[in-house]
């Protein structure tokens, strides 16, 4: 058993080592994405897999970006299906009736990224009467938010009314998803850990102190929650060009809840956590798909014993390694050896 938990030791010093050098994130996803582009071009994965993989990346992104809000600002959002909503339709609007037939393909970065923007815009103008007010309004003006988007498009023809949109061709590809979804994580990472990221973090441990230290609380807000809109807008048009159909009842409060259980299941404020909520969430909802709608009452059912018996989640408050910067893992080790020392000096 000792040599057993000496060999793990070795191990993981290795590991830790390996993730320290700098070219080791460049390689990792240039890596990544060669594995991508090979299982998309010969298919040695099967087709099922490929989807389930796809949908693991949506959710990944879905899930960090929620938990910049959630989970690092304090805040709680419940309308984060709203802007996934307006980055699906942008998006499809634009393959379907915008872009030439021929180069739907060329052009489809292009309609994602416009997803984004569009979500990220509409997340701007609910923000701005949101965080005019304190404590649980934003989650009130965001499912409001939800509800309106929902009508909104079920009473517009022009896109399909509640019948949907259809008619946009499988551009989502597993290459894409990954790339977008490392963009993703890569931004929202190093956002947390700037100097802005910091701004983020004194809001969440106490809104007023922060206003005091000079943070300009409302802009910092602001901007957090168009860059979670963002993402959440270009998981969306991912989500509408593998599907290749999305009706509004598909972005209802059901979908938020979803996300929700997601963040708290890996856990708040921790990107490792947002990856391991999507990925146990997204596996867990295909290995109960045989038990139909009874799925649907297993997984808000998690979440109820999730806040009962874990509250932050799986890696709630904590990070792992590989995310974190080198000055934080080295001020952590300096701090820890100070406290081993402490009872020592004082002795």
């Amino acid at each position: 058993m000792s040599s057993f938990k000496a060999a793990y030791h070795a191990l993981l010093a290795h590991w830790h080592t390996l993730t320290g050098y700098k070219l080791f994130w460049p390689v990792f996803i240039i890596a990544g994405l060669a594995f991508c582009v090979a299982v998309d071009t010969y298919g040695f994965v099967d087709l099922y897999l490929q989807l389930i993989l796809i949908y693991v990346g949506i959710n990944i992104i879905l899930t960090v970006s929620l938990n910049l809000i959630n989970g690092y600002m304090g805040e709680f959002s419940v309308g984060h299906a709203g802007f996934m909503a307006v980055g699906a339709y942008v998006a499809s609007l634009l393959t379907v009736h915008s872009f030439p037939a021929g180069a739907q393909n060329l052009l489809f970065p292009l309609a994602i990224l416009a997803g984004g923007l569009g979500a990220a815009f509409v997340g701007f103008l609910v923000a701005i009467p949101s965080f005019k007010t304190r404590g649980d309004y934003l989650a009130i003006v965001t499912l409001a938010f939800c509800m309106i988007v929902k009508s909104v498009l079920e009473n517009i023809d022009a896109v399909g009314g509640p019948r949907g949109l259809l008619g946009m061709e499988k551009l989502t590809t597993l290459p894409w998803v990954f790339f977008w979804t490392a963009l993703s994580v890569w931004v929202i990472r190093n956002l947390v850990y700037s100097n802005f990221g910091r701004g983020v973090l004194s809001i969440r441990e106490d809104e007023i102190a922060s206003d005091l230290m000079s943070v300009n609380t409302r802009q910092v807000k602001i901007i957090a929650f168009v860059v979670s809109s963002f993402f959440a807008g270009i998981a969306g048009g991912l989500f509408a060009h593998a599907l290749q159909f999305i009706n509004p009842r598909m972005f209802d409060i059901l979908k938020s809840t979803d996300i929700l259980i997601m963040v708290y299941l890996g856990g708040i404020a921790s990107i490792s956590g947002s990856i391991i909520g999507a990925v146990i969430y997204t596996i867990l909802l295909e290995i109960l798909r045989p038990l139909g709608i009874w799925r649907m009452v297993f997984m808000p059912l998690m979440l109820v014993l999730l806040m009962i018996y874990r509250p932050r989640g799986i890696m709630g408050m904590k990070e792992a390694r590989l995310f974190t910067p080198l000055r934080d893992l080295t001020t952590e080790k300096l701090w820890r050896q100070k406290k081993k020392e402490a009872p020592d000096a004082s002795a």
